[in-house]
């Protein structure tokens, strides 16, 4: 396994790029530790692919380095990083048998036969496919592919990371479950350096250890599902993040107070956002629906399932609670937001709280 330094890389698909908005990848400065497991998360167009595929050397990027265990792989092949990557559609060979689908690998590293079963047959057995191990693979269903995928990783004990482009979108609900277990399993036995693509939040926040949020090219934020549940370092996270996602209201400050049109928010501290356009994100949880608090206007409740959640207009803007399944909504309700949940953005960006 190894530790991976992407140093200022920027990439962009034009051959003369001039500005910002010319480049995939605007500028990535990070690394992933050595034994990690990660999820690069984003919608469509954010530039995940693009940054995993110059990890994996299928691009090379416009500028910066890669290195892997602090050696330069900037230009070297996929082959040469010995990286296994796992692609959205399982790519195996039909008219080989599982099991041969696995030893390929590894005897195109010319490693004794004897070797190449033993590896073979432990990684069936991670896989839950030995009982599979003679069949031919065209006869799988689209689950046991994609492990077969996942297995020719495995399989080889040189690789630097194993990598995935969004590897469970053509499995069914119910077996990507499985897959997701079955990986953080393999994760937590063997301590391979994964990274894993997706644009569910639901696979990234379940497989990862630290989640890499991607948003217009760049990384807005890095960390545990907690840190980017509890605090946002940006607004695209509060909102991509949740279901539903983080209310966000335009404000003006004085001091320890908020002013949303005529209602005032007393805040935990005092916000050190000196200019530009400053907005109130709190999450639909810390939204506390009864009696008392400011006025609201029920426009819509949602019933799903172990909560409700209740649409409402404050002040003219769009706002979300959560509240128990049982719990009513008042005749005439009125919602408070707890300060512990309340963040603060300038220009979309999180600012600090002092006392």
């Amino acid at each position: 396994m190894a530790r991976i330094d992407v140093n200022h890389i920027r990439h962009s698909y034009l051959p003369n790029p001039k500005k910002d908005s010319d480049f995939a990848l605007k500028e990535v400065h990070h690394n992933f530790e050595d034994g990690g497991a990660y999820a690069l998360l984003g919608p469509s167009g954010c530039g995940k692919t693009t940054l995993l595929n110059i990890i994996s050397g299928l691009l090379h990027p416009s500028h910066g380095q890669l290195l892997f265990n602090g050696r330069n792989v900037t230009n070297l092949s996929t082959q040469e990083r010995n990286i296994a990557q796992v692609f959205q559609f399982p790519v195996i060979y039909d008219t080989m048998t599982v099991y041969d689908n696995l030893a390929f690998p590894l005897r195109n590293r010319r490693v004794q036969e004897a070797d190449v079963d033993r590896k073979v047959r432990e990684t069936l057995d991670m896989i839950d496919l030995a009982s599979w191990a003679k069949k031919k693979a065209r006869g799988l269903t689209a689950d046991q592919k994609q492990k077969i995928s996942l297995g020719r990783g495995l399989v080889r004990s040189d690789v630097n990371a194993i990598l995935f482009d969004e590897p469970l979108t053509v499995i069914d609900p119910h077996m990507k479950w499985v897959l997701r277990s079955q990986l953080k399993q393999l994760h937590r036995r063997f301590g391979y350096t994964m990274v894993y693509v997706t644009h569910d939040q639901t696979e990234a926040l379940t497989f990862a250890d630290r989640v890499v949020v991607m948003y217009d090219g760049e990384i807005v934020q890095i960390g545990t599902p907690a840190e980017l549940f509890e605090r946002p370092r940006h607004t695209f996270v509060g909102y991509f993040i949740g279901s539903p996602g983080m209310n966000v209201l335009p404000v003006a400050l004085e001091g320890r107070t908020a002013m949303l049109g005529s209602q005032r928010i007393e805040l935990p501290g005092a916000p050190k956002a000196e200019a530009g356009a400053v907005e109130l994100g709190i999450r639909p949880e810390y939204v506390r629906l009864g009696r008392d608090g400011m006025a609201v206007k029920i426009s819509k409740v949602e019933d799903v399932g172990r909560h409700k959640v209740v649409r409402a207009n404050l002040e003219g803007r769009e706002i979300a609670a959560v509240i128990g399944e049982d719990d009513e909504v008042p005749a005439e309700p009125k919602v408070r937001f707890d300060p512990a949940g309340i963040n603060i953005y300038a220009d979309s960006w999180r600012v600090e709280m002092g006392a």
